[in-house]
């Protein structure tokens, strides 16, 4: 019998990691390495689109107020700056934090673009997630609404994408009529959202005389949530030394009661008697913003007192992303 020659796979090609096209998670890799692509150049595209980014809009204008509209604020827009300017045909760009039917992004008929910030998203990188819904609403097709996805996950940020130089200005409203600017026009499923939305709405305002607080009004009592950039542990130390000493008030009847932690920041929470509204907060807040500079200040180490009060706080310290 003859003897069996030798079997030999001719090697295939090794590609560099800008040249591996994606396939199939349990595909053979592309790269030639004999391992399937999820075990392979695969394993870092899903790592970047499952790893949780802590703080998605660091580095933004306004990222504190880009926290409040997406956890605190019911009915808000602002305009976008885009880096190199608006595309032809598309007006504007204008973030909303919520859109009918929950629509990730909208292209009006007069090809203006909303972006909702308030959905659901598919990757750990909000930002990244957005810019994606964003870039395919700049080119959708005036009239229609833009679906989520899954975003590549070597997309671009909106930190890629967002003038660094441009102004955010958050407009707060009462309830979600910027959706439609001719509401005798408007679809009966858009009608019907917009009446489930603003039946929903708190009612909320946005304090003029320090950065992203936001005053807001519940059947009990009303409340100040102020978003803050301060390193958290840093921030907590400051309060703790304003409650013990009972400096931490808004005013007569008002109480720090907490915080939440949303998006690698914190957001102190002040309880308000009923009665009181987003105007008598005004100079209270002013002046305590110059109260907490000086506590950031200090590096003097807690008392006994100032522990109780950072520990009570911590304990009700609430996370929401």
């Amino acid at each position: 019998m003859a003897k069996k020659r030798p079997q030999t796979k001719a090697k295939r090609p090794q590609l560099s990691d800008e040249e591996v096209p994606v396939v199939g998670a349990r595909e053979p890799c592309p790269c030639g390495s004999g391992r399937r692509y999820k075990a392979c150049h695969g394993r870092a595209a899903a790592q970047a689109v499952t790893e949780l980014v802590h703080r998605p809009f660091e580095g933004l204008p306004g990222e504190c107020d880009w926290v409040a509209l997406r956890e605190l604020v019911p009915a808000a827009t602002a305009e976008l700056a885009l880096k190199g300017g608006l595309p032809e045909g598309v007006p504007s760009v204008t973030l909303a934090t919520v859109l009918p039917m929950a629509w990730p992004a909208l292209r009006r008929d007069d090809g203006s673009v909303l972006l909702g910030l308030q959905n659901d998203t598919a990757s750990g990188d909000l930002s990244r997630d957005l810019a994606d819904t964003l870039q395919r609403a700049l080119t959708a097709r005036p009239g229609t609404p833009v679906q989520g996805r899954r975003a590549p996950a070597d997309g671009p940020r909106l930190q890629d994408l967002l003038d660094p130089q441009g102004p955010f200005e958050p407009v707060v409203h009462s309830g979600f009529e910027f959706w439609v600017p001719d509401q005798e026009n408007a679809t009966p499923e858009v009608t019907a959202s917009l009446e489930r939305a603003n039946a929903a709405a708190i009612p909320t305002a946005k304090l003029q005389g320090v950065d992203a607080a936001y005053w807001c009004e519940t059947p009990e009592k009303n409340h100040l949530r102020w978003v803050m950039p301060h390193a958290e542990e840093r921030l907590l130390d400051a309060l703790a030394r304003l409650q013990a000493a009972g400096r931490s008030g808004l005013g007569e009847g008002t109480r720090l009661v907490g915080s939440f932690r949303a998006h690698g920041l914190t957001v102190p929470v002040w309880d308000l008697p009923s009665g009181v509204t987003a105007q008598d907060v005004e100079k209270p807040a002013a002046e305590f913003a110059e109260r907490l500079a000086e506590a950031l200040a200090s590096d003097v180490p807690l008392t006994a007192d100032e522990r109780r009060a950072r520990g009570g706080l911590t304990n009700r310290q609430v996370t929401l992303s």
